[in-house]
């Protein structure tokens, strides 16, 4: 598809759009291979406009769920009236036939992490108000125990099923309903670091800014040359955006497998059997490659680019990659509210300079700022704060958290520290807030230390991030027990690891748990984490 087509189509406002444009110049190509099954792009066209048309047989449709772009007020005129889906799917051609559906149905679209239990999907679903859920079979005591709990009678639709909510049955007539480009697109679920988990409100705007983005570079490959694998989850923005949404609309394939299935022999493989040529991980992904036995068997020469987000990538890991794979790693920068990239290694004026996230992406942008809001010199550390048209309108019924988030010239405020050179190239010096990254997720410690004071052993807790070869880092609970409970004994490290693991995700839960008689505080009575992370430290020396 060449880039006039789509910005002459840009006076539209539905994303969707952008893809049915598509499949008219590349319809009969593949779209997505599955397991061997594959899609072209007039099938993936007509499936999913015929989706949109079996929602508005069920009374699904577009409501009242614009926004102001760009204006961070506590008077944004923003709400969700039950026009949104949530997608709580693992990796599958449904999900993406789904979701482009939906906006083709004037439907937004919330998607869940499939890790999530009852805990998170109650709140998710109360507050986003969904029309409509579509999970797996899998998946589906889960929402049924969801709903038990919550006052809500959505739509249940679910994939690998034979009854009458089964996915593959709700199809009607074609449909495409127009929206406006600051109606909400994407309804993604963050958390602050007060654990409390926030909608993202990403517009038609915001997501067709970063398909264009990439759209006008310059690409060696013939759009239909394109091959993307996709091993990230969906519910991810990187995944959804970066390795789904994009290589689609260029006129590419993309490859799904299960995030909850990764293997590194196999992702090497497959990248060597299909010619694979756009990958994108996250550190642990790289890690399991470079140190896997059979790396080094496979040749991987097809990538034409191999990305990395989520968590600082090791300079030794990415040069041991390179050097076998024979293409460079580009890491880059973004988050949920900014959709994405804003800054990449991809395409900078210099070439890759390990270490860096690249320069900003030609629509954003961003300054580096003191805690007076002064803009800092080159080398100098401060908050990174961005601004461009892929930038959230705000957070979901969270007026003074959205206020909160932009300074008053419109900038968001990313709460990373970073730092950039002379030519532009930036840095992640460290997070601002408390929050631990592993292996590409975000984990809250507040959320687990909410959940570990509803145990009956324990008077509280305090949860960090420490280090972890793999992972980058993991979290670790420091448990002080109530009183006459023995610890050990009454209560033990792996009675506590279970609680974790029946409430939440797998991948939030502690990988350690120790037991201490009190925690370290200021005066004010705050825990001191720094000293729990010395403490642990110490521990590991010793």
């Amino acid at each position: 598809m060449e880039l006039a087509d789509v910005t002459e189509d840009s006076r539209v406002g539905n994303v969707a759009r952008l893809h049915d444009e598509t499949a008219r110049h590349h319809g009969d190509a593949r779209a997505i291979e599955y397991h061997g099954n594959t899609l072209t792009h007039d099938e993936l066209r007509t499936e999913s406009a015929r989706f949109a048309g079996g929602l508005a047989e069920r009374g699904v449709g577009p409501g009242d769920i614009t926004g102001t772009q760009g204006v961070p007020v506590s008077s944004q005129k923003s709400k969700i009236s039950g026009d949104t889906m949530l997608v709580y799917l693992p990796n599958c051609p449904a999900y993406l036939i789904a979701a482009l559906g939906a906006f083709k149905a004037g439907v937004a679209v919330s998607p869940v992490n499939p890790q999530y239990r009852k805990r998170e999907l109650t709140h998710q679903l109360s507050d986003t108000g969904a029309a409509v859920v579509l999970t797996h079979a899998a998946l589906l005591e889960h929402v049924e125990e969801t709903l038990e709990a919550v006052d809500a009678d959505p739509l249940v639709i679910t994939v690998a099923s034979s009854d009458d909510r089964a996915f593959e049955d709700v199809r009607g007539e074609e449909l495409f309903v127009e929206r406006d480009a600051d109606d909400v697109a994407l309804l993604p679920y963050t958390s602050g670091t007060t654990g409390t988990p926030k909608g993202v409100q990403l517009t038609h705007r915001n997501v067709r800014a970063q398909m264009n983005a990439v759209l006008s570079q310059t690409h060696r490959l013939e759009a239909e040359d394109v091959r993307s694998l996709i091993w990230l989850p969906l519910y991810h923005i990187t995944g959804f955006t970066h390795t789904a949404l994009q290589p689609l609309i260029r006129g590419g394939s993309v490859f799904l497998r299960s995030a909850a299935n990764w293997d590194a022999t196999a992702c090497m493989k497959l990248i060597e059997e299909k010619e694979i040529t756009h990958f994108v991980g996250v550190t642990a992904m790289y890690v399991d490659m470079v140190t896997a036995d059979a790396f080094g068997e496979y040749d991987l020469t097809s990538l034409e680019t191999a990305g990395e987000g989520g968590a600082k990538m090791s300079v030794a890991v990415q040069k041991e990659f390179e050097a076998t794979a024979g293409v460079e790693m580009s890491e880059g920068y973004g988050l949920t509210e900014t959709h994405g990239a804003t800054h990449t290694q991809s395409g900078s004026t210099f070439g890759l300079r390990h270490g860096t996230i690249g320069q900003p992406t030609r629509m954003t942008d961003c300054k580096i700022v003191d805690s007076a809001g002064e803009e800092v010199a080159p080398g100098e550390e401060g908050e990174l704060l961005v601004r461009g048209p892929q930038v959230m309108n705000g957070y979901h019924n969270m007026p003074e958290a959205t206020e909160a988030a932009f300074t008053e010239n419109g900038y968001f405020r990313t709460g990373d520290i970073a730092r950039k050179d002379e030519d532009n190239y930036y840095e992640i010096v460290d997070r601002k807030k408390h929050v631990i990254v592993s292996a590409g997720y975000n984990i809250y410690p507040s959320e687990l230390e909410e959940l570990l004071a509803e145990h009956d052993a324990v008077a509280e807790g305090a949860v960090v991030g420490v280090p972890d070869e793999r992972r980058n880092e993991v979290p670790k609970a420091y448990v002080v027990p109530r009183p006459n409970i023995e610890a050990g004994t009454d209560v033990t490290g792996e009675e506590i690891t279970e609680f974790f693991l029946d409430t939440v995700a797998p991948y939030k839960h502690p990988r350690e748990i120790e037991f201490v008689e009190e925690l370290p505080r200021t005066t004010s009575g705050k825990v001191q984490k720094f000293k729990l992370r010395e403490m642990d430290e110490t521990a590991k020396e010793d």
